[in-house]
């Protein structure tokens, strides 16, 4: 096997990984990847059938990268839908995600009376929880803020805690979380920073 042999296998083998990646982008990246590889070892050795199919592949790919771009920044995109803590869907999507949620924020306590939670939507999809408890003093506890796996690398945190203006509507100023260890560069992202306390805290957006 010669090194364009290999490098028409590592194509197709591209093609199928992707095809085991649950995050939307990361999805379309690597089977963009797998199908210009493919497109070019097929049309060098002459299989115009399946070039045009992964340059085909590969054009779709292109569009969709770049309307989950444009969307990922837009504030039209995403909305956050108050529910009551009771609320038999809210417990339904922290059910069927249970597993995740307590790999990511084992400290959760699950909904309690006294908490405001949302979930946050695109379009017609839930993507995401956010719970935030009322210390008093226009301090907002953040108890609960879980992606999907399909959707964290859209980074919603951006319009959760920058545009969508449901913690100042609570009458909140700052927000504090007890950051987990791979959460801290997320937290980063959207404006937290640590405090003395070891809390990290946010003021809330305007």
């Amino acid at each position: 096997m010669n090194w364009f042999e290999v490098f028409g296998w590592i194509g197709s083998v591209l093609v199928i990984v992707s095809l085991m990646v649950a995050k939307v982008m990361r999805f379309r990246v690597l089977n963009l990847t797998g199908a210009a590889i493919a497109t070019v070892y097929n049309a060098a050795i002459g299989v115009w059938p399946f070039a045009v199919m992964n340059f085909a592949i590969s054009i779709i790919d292109v569009v969709w990268i770049v309307r989950l771009l444009r969307e990922r920044g837009d504030e039209e995109t995403y909305e956050m839908v108050p529910v009551a803590t009771d609320d038999a869907y809210l417990a339904r999507v922290l059910h069927v995600h249970a597993a995740d949620i307590a790999k990511h924020a084992p400290q959760y306590p699950g909904p309690a009376s006294g908490t405001a939670a949302f979930l946050v939507v695109r379009g017609d999809e839930t993507i995401g929880v956010v719970q935030v408890h009322d210390e008093g003093a226009g301090v907002g506890r953040v108890q609960l803020d879980y992606v999907t796996p399909r959707f964290r690398d859209f980074r919603p945190g951006q319009f959760v805690y920058g545009r969508s203006g449901v913690f100042r509507a609570l009458g909140l100023r700052r927000l504090v979380v007890e950051p987990e260890p791979t959460s801290r560069d997320y937290l980063r992202r959207v404006g937290f920073q640590p405090s003395d306390e070891g809390a990290w805290v946010r003021e809330v957006a305007a």
